[in-house]
């Protein structure tokens, strides 16, 4: 297999074959991962918000020439969507929900973690923006290599834009997420994962990339959600970016990835009544409307 190359798949491909391919190459591009009718809407949604989000004040990772909007569930139905999509969740709970056990007295417990939708963010590159630093998603976990035995999370781009190596396409280096945590990525390593308007790049957190530089006349925009373990903290803080409002109006699998559930290991409850009860009952009562209230 030559690792400087990403596999391409077609989005009605299954969830095991793109497993499979995440598992050996670290990432995998999806053709027509979403529907031509369904990018034109979610881009001129988009479009409404990064067209009043001033660029970035980082000159080292965030950029100076890119803009980032954050708040996409919040924002957007159509986002919903995509982020239930069926091969980009069935493959986060195939990759992430790795089953361990733990002791409870005499009894041997097997249990699985559950996955939260951790970030979700538009970002456009603009002409003139320079390389990303390559880094590893995970690492805002301090994820270790190979010491933790599992991943903490499934990354997804989505082209809202055409993805070319000239525009600024998210450069990836496959393979290098068996790579120890004293091996340093190069540039020279990185691919530029090309791929058309509607496909979607999916790679795993412990895989080094980057933003591409941008040498065109024209913006890049790409979409970006990430499933991360539920027992690791929340990158964006839904809790406080999503009003409880636009809580109530998400299914309720939507609403449980948001952290608005129990965990399978009792993270994340609520005290109601003395009892350590599922936040979930928390949106079935009128009289609380945000975090911290009275109820």
């Amino acid at each position: 297999m030559d690792t400087r190359k990403l596999s391409t798949v077609s989005g009605d491909s299954s969830v095991e074959q793109v497993v499979e391919i995440i598992r050996r190459d670290g990432g995998v591009i999806i053709s027509d991962f979403v529907s031509p009718e369904t990018l034109k809407c979610l881009a001129e949604e988009l479009d409404t918000y990064l067209n009043v989000t001033p660029c970035g004040e980082d000159p080292y990772f965030a950029g100076t020439q890119t803009r980032r909007v954050g708040r996409i569930i919040g924002r957007s139905d159509i986002a919903v969507e995509v982020a239930l999509n069926p091969l980009f969740i069935g493959a986060a709970r195939q990759i992430l929900q790795t089953p361990t056990h733990v002791w409870v007295g005499s009894d041997r417990i097997e249990m699985a973690p559950d996955i939260q939708l951790s970030i979700t963010q538009a970002i456009q590159i603009g002409p003139g923006q320079g390389l990303q630093p390559l880094h590893r998603d995970d690492a805002t976990s301090l994820w270790r290599h190979p010491q933790f035995g599992r991943e903490a999370r499934l990354q997804m781009m989505l082209a809202i834009s055409d993805f070319s190596e000239e525009n600024g396409a998210t450069r990836v280096i496959p393979g290098s997420h068996q790579w120890d945590d004293e091996r340093m990525p190069t540039q020279e390593e990185t691919i530029a994962a090309e791929m058309k308007a509607g496909s979607a790049l999916l790679w795993l957190g412990s895989v080094y990339h980057g933003g591409g530089a941008n040498t065109t006349s024209s913006p890049r925009t790409g979409l970006t959600m990430a499933y991360d373990l539920a027992i690791l903290r929340l990158e964006e803080n839904h809790f406080l970016s999503i009003p409880i409002e636009r809580i109530r109006q998400l299914p309720a699998e939507m609403q449980r990835l948001l952290g608005w559930s129990v965990s399978s290991t009792l993270l994340g409850w609520v005290e109601i009544d003395g009892q350590m009860r599922d936040p979930q009952e928390l949106l079935g009562m009128p009289a609380f409307s945000e975090p911290g209230k009275d109820f």
